[in-house]
């Protein structure tokens, strides 16, 4: 494919995905060459074990418009999408699972949805989650209830990472000092122009699923402290209900005392310490996560590495490492480093 920009540009970030490539493959293509539009696909595997890499490879020989993209080491599931999305050269860009759980037909009605009225991000909204077990629809639920009070109601409810983007708002992200943001936060907060595109949630169409509840937990954190400094406001609220309990028991220590009943007040005193001790650690969990983000910032180290890139281009990356930003070729950088 030469370097002419196309229309369209479709995000796959991807994890150990062999058996759901096919399916995912005939959908997709289906659904791409009867928009009568031209398109790439951008493919990023997220450092898999399993035979993801050979799969893509065999699958590019036989569709041109697949671009295949290669980490180094699995970043995670968003530095996988932040990479395609800044490697992306279409006027469109929709970023979606491999699992099909979102499904591929929807990306027509997204892209007439953004032309029609002028749109620069169109979501995809699920409006049924039945295929969901009834934990994970309470705990996604719940993420969602506490990202919009963070963001405020510019953000979605239940619009995960199914989506379509103008080139603007690709750019506007590009510009971002984060290297890799938590992107269903980040662009309901760029305030451009947004619409949404309603869909039913199917099950996965092959293998496991790769956000198990601790990879859901660490993502519900990463959120929080990466967007907002409201925990750290929590902790001065807990700061504040402490003194107030200590000005209780002083107060019901110098009755005590006055009363002669000294003794009999051990319980309180023990509460107190407790208590205190308590929100003591909690205030100092909420400040490491925050200073860790510090120094994590300050450190500037590259949120993925580009291992290969089937097309590489010219774009400018600015999640990769500082000599792939340069314009170098990732496969010569790893030839050079052995």
């Amino acid at each position: 494919m030469g370097q002419q920009s196309p229309a369209l540009s479709v995000v796959v970030p991807m994890y150990n995905e062999e058996s759901v490539l096919p399916l995912l493959a005939e959908r997709l293509r289906g659904v791409l060459d009867g928009l009568d539009e031209t398109y790439e696909v951008v493919a990023v595997d997220d450092g898999s074990t399993d035979a993801t890499a050979a799969a893509l490879r065999g699958l590019r020989e036989r569709w041109p418009q697949l671009r295949v993209i290669r980490l180094r080491r699995n970043s995670g599931h968003q530095a996988a999408l932040n990479a395609g999305l800044m490697r992306s050269r279409g006027e469109y860009v929709v970023s979606i699972d491999a699992d099909l759980q979102d499904p591929p037909e929807t990306i027509a009605d997204m892209l007439a949805l953004a032309r029609s009225q002028n749109l620069d991000i169109v979501y995809g909204v699920r409006a049924d989650r039945s295929s969901d077990t009834a934990f994970k629809r309470l705990t996604a639920g719940a993420y969602y209830r506490m990202m919009r009070r963070l963001v405020g109601k510019s953000m979605p409810a239940q619009a995960g990472d199914f989506r379509l983007l103008s080139r603007t708002a690709v750019e506007a992200l590009r510009d971002l000092p984060e290297r890799s943001p938590v992107l269903r936060l980040v662009v309901p907060w760029l305030g451009f122009p947004s619409g949404e595109v309603r869909f039913e949630r199917a099950e996965r169409a092959a293998g496991r699923t790769k956000y198990p509840l601790s990879k859901m937990l660490a993502l519900a954190a990463e959120s929080v402290t990466s967007f907002s400094a409201a925990p750290l406001r929590v902790a001065t609220w807990l700061g504040l209900l402490g003194v107030g309990v200590c000005a209780l028991l002083v107060i019901a220590v110098v009755v005590a005392y006055a009363t002669g009943h000294t003794v009999s007040g051990w319980p309180s005193i023990l509460v107190a310490v407790l208590f205190l001790g308590a929100v003591q650690l909690l205030c100092l969990g909420l400040l490491g996560e925050y200073v860790g983000r510090i120094y994590t910032a300050l450190l500037a180290r590259p949120a993925y590495f580009i291992a290969s890139d089937s097309d590489p281009g010219d774009e400018t990356d600015a999640g990769a490492a500082p000599e792939q930003r340069a314009g170098f070729d990732p496969v010569v950088l790893v030839d050079s480093h052995r």
